[in-house]
């Protein structure tokens, strides 16, 4: 090899090394600020905090619908022959004067608090081509789990305000879908785009302090930390009814509430 092949040679070898020596240094700052950067993250996460399980205080009670009981009203779900759930709506569910699906939760009184967001997961499933629960209570970050138990597809659909918009199919036997949500949003409507008649809420909130009626208008909320906080009462069609209430160290209280038909 002559003395100009071999500069040539050599020129282009330290090139290639001082280009392979600058990405290897790239990657390893970009390692590093990636690994500050979540370092950072972790670092600047609120803590929960802390709530004194001797003093913990419940509140409870019965949610009552003040008028004569609507009549359910018929789905028909004749579109899709593998549909054979219950042909009734669940939009105003009134069972010898009790309301159920009302959502119950401490909306304002607990401050700056922060809540650790519960590992398990809350499930959300598909049966008779309805959804169940009709309306569900998450926490901000919580796992929802989808499933699909009929022998056809969905497509379910949430529709917020305040936290993302998605769409997805779920065939039937497939595995289930999981989501949460950022935002705190009250009655977030969840439709099927499948099937018209089947819709749903859930609701996103920053605490664990919340419940929903059942079909006996009852509710439960545990574990409050002594205080002064206002209750609220939210239905999907007849609108929020708000409480104060104030609850002393391991104190039981019943806070009631009735609705009027809409209108009223």
């Amino acid at each position: 090899m002559n003395k100009k092949s071999w500069r040539v040679v050599s020129v282009s070898t330290l090139a290639l090394c001082a280009l392979l020596l600058t990405v290897a240094c790239n990657k390893q700052s970009n390692t590093e600020q990636s690994n500050n950067n979540m370092s950072q993250t972790a670092a600047t996460a609120p803590a929960a905090t802390p709530i004194d399980p001797a003093t913990v205080a419940t509140v409870n009670g019965t949610v009552k619908f003040d008028g004569a009981a609507p009549k359910p009203s018929k789905i028909d779900m004749s579109q899709d022959p593998a549909c054979k759930g219950a042909n009734e709506a669940e939009n105003v569910v009134v069972t010898d004067g009790d309301l159920a699906n009302v959502f119950v939760y401490v909306k304002d009184g607990l401050g700056s608090r922060t809540f650790d967001v519960p590992k398990d997961e809350v499930v959300l499933d598909q049966s008779g081509c309805k959804y169940h629960p009709h309306v569900l209570g998450v926490m901000a970050g919580q796992t929802v789990q989808i499933k699909n138990d009929d022998q056809t597809t969905h497509n379910i659909h949430p529709t917020p305000k305040d936290n993302r918009e998605w769409n997805e199919s779920q065939p039937p036997a497939s595995a289930p879908i999981e989501k949460n949500f950022a935002r705190e949003e009250i009655m977030l409507p969840v439709k099927c785009n499948q099937h018209p008649w089947m819709k749903m809420y859930i609701n996103v909130v920053k605490s664990p302090f919340y419940a929903v009626t059942d079909k006996t208008g009852k509710y439960e909320i545990k574990g409050l930390p002594p205080g002064d906080y206002t209750i609220a009462f939210v239905h999907e069609k007849l609108g929020e009814q708000d409480q104060k209430v104030t609850v002393g160290a391991k104190e039981t209280k019943t806070v009631d509430q009735s609705f009027k038909p809409a209108g009223e």
